[in-house]
């Protein structure tokens, strides 16, 4: 290359410093986004305010589908993110199995949207959601070292990257294994709780988001703290610039992105020395999970109790469908009452 060559390709490189290696000029690119969470968490607003879109937002129903498109610069090609929303809380968790593939693996992320306002949920929601996705996705990484190694080790190393080798907290993190945002919603309730359950709340959320590489933000219907949020979301969906601002103060509204915290800072477990002494733990994640615990213990709830039969939503009302059921229906009782009654007629022998 010529040297006036190498000056066109530094300018672009500092115009454009995060786009993707993989992507060439010309080529679009391609990301998905799964949004998971706490049930009327907030999900759905946050994904519409990412695409500016001015909807009412609708109960998500399972899992359900939208997608943006940007262009990177002036007369380009324009990249489109997919936008996966899985509805139910953890009772609908399994589906994640249907956008998270092979084929998409390396250009996918997660984000998980955790209802402030209810803490007694929050520990549950989150370990149950993130499990269930890092089995799914190590299974994929598995599969992968033997079909495409080099794919599989790219993958494993870009856990790596938000957090550099000399980190004094390299040896002490788990990195999740794709892209991870957490999103603390419903600030607004947050902010009126006692100051010492924030700290706590505050306190795990910043442990939980280290040790697992992802970044963290705390969100509501205010439009700053919502363009926050979306700012994170932007650079795993669009490539835009990753934020290197940090709020950390525990009075005010969390802003971390992955790698810019750590656990000098964060502290101990909110809890004292007797109590964490009499705790049994084998990870420091089970040990944090144990303190949460203890000052915000697990309701004992069933998502599927409350998970509403779709048939009855009237946004899905289709009068001839309806009617068709409403028969199908009437004929299912009456054979159950025909039914239970030849059954009550039969003559067993008590031989």
């Amino acid at each position: 290359d010529t040297l006036w060559d190498l000056a066109i390709a530094e300018v672009k490189k500092r115009e454009n410093p995060d786009e993707d290696d993989d992507v060439k000029p010309g080529e679009v690119w391609e990301k998905s986004i799964l949004f998971m969470g706490n049930k009327n968490g907030g999900k759905t607003t946050i994904i519409l305010r990412c695409l500016e879109r001015e909807e009412s937002p609708k109960p998500t129903l399972a899992l359900e589908y939208t997608f943006g498109r940007r262009a990177r610069r002036h007369n380009t090609p324009k990249d489109v993110a997919h936008f996966w929303e899985l509805g139910g809380g953890t009772s609908l968790v399994e589906l994640i199995r249907i956008p998270i593939t092979s084929h998409n693996i390396r250009s996918f992320a997660v984000v998980l949207v955790l209802d402030l306002s209810k803490p007694h949920e929050l520990w549950t929601t989150m370990e149950s959601l993130l499990q269930v996705t890092r089995n799914h996705v190590n299974k994929i990484l598995t599969k992968l070292e033997k079909t495409n190694p080099e794919v599989a080790a790219e993958i494993k190393q870009r856990m790596w990257n938000d957090l550099q080798r000399d980190h004094p907290d390299y040896a002490l993190v788990d990195p999740f294994p794709i892209p991870l945002v957490i999103i603390g919603s419903k600030y607004d309730i947050f902010h009126e709780f006692d100051s010492e359950m924030r700290k706590i709340i505050s306190k795990t959320l910043r442990f939980v988001s280290h040790y697992f590489g992802a970044s963290l933000v705390f969100t509501s219907k205010s439009e700053a703290l919502l363009l926050k949020a979306r700012a994170l979301i932007n650079h795993l969906a669009f490539g835009y610039d990753k934020s290197k601002s940090v709020s950390v103060d525990a009075s005010k509204p969390l802003f971390i992105p992955a790698g810019l915290d750590s656990m000098s800072q964060i502290g101990p477990p909110p809890a004292s020395d007797s109590d964490l002494g009499k705790m049994r733990a084998n990870t420091p994640l089970e040990l944090w999970k144990k303190v949460f615990e203890k000052t915000f213990p697990p309701k004992s709830f069933c998502d599927l109790q409350d998970t509403k039969d779709p048939a009855q939503d009237i946004q899905y009302a289709e009068y001839e469908v309806d009617v068709m059921r409403a028969q199908k229906n009437q004929e299912l009782e009456q054979y159950k009452r025909n039914a239970s009654k030849s059954w009550k007629e039969m003559d067993f022998d008590s031989d």
